[in-house]
């Protein structure tokens, strides 16, 4: 095997390259509880000490290890593994970490606003349904669900929920039960948004925290638009992962 080659450059883009890579073997669960010490990390990456305090010092400003004199370094909390290759709502995504619950906050017919109706293929001044629901893992807030039904769908769920609360269920079971159809494929879009005020209070993280902003309108297998959701997760506390294939040229 070839000698190591010490990764030159300035300290702080060598620091960078070490937290990306420890970054993610936390969320792997590489490191049960404690990090290797920082000469076997500095000896693992071939960076000095100083390089490998600064990348520990940059995840421990993203709140994901503790660190301190005689104690080491140890995992102060994970993120939860949310995939984007596969159209499952949240219950069913964390189904293996914990129980999901619903606060819901809004469910009633609203007149779609004109860029919702034309996503959702509806006529111009068209009712949707709109349900707005605070999403927790146990006690912990996790995202915030803004989401248009079409009036069909969204009215048999409305009435269906009066006697099986929507509190602990999934709105996609939900669209299946009533459509009598299954869910066929989604498309989405995923940014790095400020969290506002409002939405920072409800989430209990601090204002201008980063958020993870997902759109995502579904289908049914029929290829009709019936859900547009709106959903703000706490970038603290999920990550997105997927499996992509290459497409040919």
């Amino acid at each position: 095997m070839a000698e190591a080659i010490p990764i030159r450059g300035p300290r702080a883009d060598r620091a960078r390259r070490v937290a990306d890579v420890l970054r993610q073997q936390i969320h792997a669960a590489a490191y049960l509880d404690e990090l290797p010490t920082e000469s076997e990390l500095a000896a693992e990456f071939s960076v000095s000490r100083n390089a490998i305090r600064e990348a520990l010092g940059i995840l421990k400003d993203e709140g994901l290890i503790d660190r301190g004199p005689k104690v080491g370094t140890h995992v102060a909390q994970r993120k939860y593994d949310h995939r984007i290759d596969s159209l499952l709502g949240l219950k069913e995504a964390f189904k293996h970490v914990g129980e999901v619950r619903n606060e819901v906050r809004a469910a009633m017919p609203v007149v779609a606003p004109p860029a919702v109706a034309s996503r959702l293929q509806l006529e111009p001044g068209e009712q949707a349904v709109f349900i707005e629901r605070l999403r927790y893992l146990g006690d912990l807030p996790l995202s915030l669900d803004l989401t248009y039904l079409t009036p069909d769908i969204g009215t048999q769920i409305l009435d269906h929920t009066l006697e099986n609360p929507l509190e602990t269920q999934d709105l996609f079971a939900l669209i299946e039960l009533v459509s009598g159809h299954r869910l066929g494929s989604a498309s989405l879009a995923l940014e790095a948004i400020p969290a506002d005020a409002h939405s920072a209070a409800t989430l209990q993280v601090p204002d201008g925290s980063a958020l993870l902003m997902l759109e995502r309108l579904t289908s049914l297998d029929d290829g009709r638009p019936v859900d547009l959701e709106y959903i703000r997760m706490r970038g603290d506390r999920i990550t997105m992962s997927g499996h992509l294939i290459r497409s040919k040229p």
